[in-house]
């Protein structure tokens, strides 16, 4: 029989760390609902839509650039088109090829990795960009979705994309221990979670042929160091400023991934033959 002696204590243990691990999840929990007050949705759910041929009058055949992700890749907390993610990315890509650049936004607000499919799903039957950038990840930490999962369904996505000859650029997920609104010390466990989720993504990304940049350290610095400039009104998206510190950062992938991917797009001045590819012919981006 076993010794009572020795059980009674290791029992008193156990209960003891599940009311410590029970007490911890509820403080938790009680600080997410703080910070969810705090944050509030004062932009709404809808960002500016950018959608449109930027520097049309270049000459060249328009460069095809399309964002996918979450409310970050949508712009939300830019108040002008022209400062959302897609739209300062799209005008700075024009200035540098010497080409228009037509921009196409499926990211949604409030998007997780999982929906990427959806969202692919979602553009219209023929549809091939020049390259397609993917930001996401907040919200699976969030919302809690293991990083198995969450990078899964980003590997799939980058491998589909790739799979109908388009460029990708992959902006891993950004430090969430920037967020002043969310108190401590779910700020740090999140920081902590953000950055596991972004070296997973990145792994995947670059094995699946993507160019990887990551956030937390080109733009993080930023918002660490000037939250009331880099953040919008909610304090927890970009503000038209947060959101030119990203798109200089993704810039110069955007333009590499091109030329790695596509030589007639990257180069400037250089117009497009309608269907010319440097790949056969392949399904569209909506196939699968």
């Amino acid at each position: 029989m076993p010794n009572r002696a020795i059980i009674r204590p290791l029992l008193l243990t156990a209960v003891a760390a599940g009311v410590a691990i029970a007490g911890a999840r509820a403080g938790l929990d009680r600080q997410a609902a703080i910070a969810r007050r705090r944050i509030g949705k004062p932009l709404g759910e809808d960002a500016v839509d950018a959608d449109r041929v930027w520097r049309a009058g270049q000459p060249g055949a328009p460069v095809d650039l399309l964002l996918v992700g979450d409310s970050i890749a949508a712009g939300l907390g830019a108040t002008r088109r022209k400062d959302t993610l897609g739209g300062r990315l799209a005008k700075a890509l024009a200035g540098h090829l010497g080409r228009p650049v037509r921009l196409r936004t499926a990211a949604v607000v409030g998007a997780e990795s999982s929906d990427l499919a959806a969202q692919l799903d979602g553009l219209p039957r023929g549809y091939r960009p020049d390259v397609v950038v993917i930001i996401v990840g907040g919200n699976d930490v969030t919302h809690r979705v293991p990083v198995a999962a969450a990078t899964a369904a980003l590997r799939a996505a980058v491998d589909r994309i790739r799979g109908v000859g388009a460029a990708v650029v992959v902006g891993t997920c950004p430090d969430l221990g920037a967020l002043r609104a969310v108190p401590q010390p779910l700020r740090g466990i999140g920081s902590r979670l953000s950055r596991q989720l972004a070296e997973a993504q990145a792994a995947q990304a670059s094995q699946a042929g993507a160019r990887v940049v990551s956030l937390r350290r080109a733009v993080g610095p930023f918002f660490h160091i000037d939250p009331d400039g880099m953040f919008s009104l909610d304090r927890f998206h970009p503000s038209a400023l947060g959101y030119r510190r990203t798109a200089e950062a993704l810039l110069p992938a955007v333009v590499d991934a091109l030329s790695d991917g596509r030589g007639d797009a990257a180069a400037p001045g250089s117009p497009r033959r309608p269907g010319a590819h440097r790949h056969p012919p392949a399904p569209t981006a909506t196939a699968g």
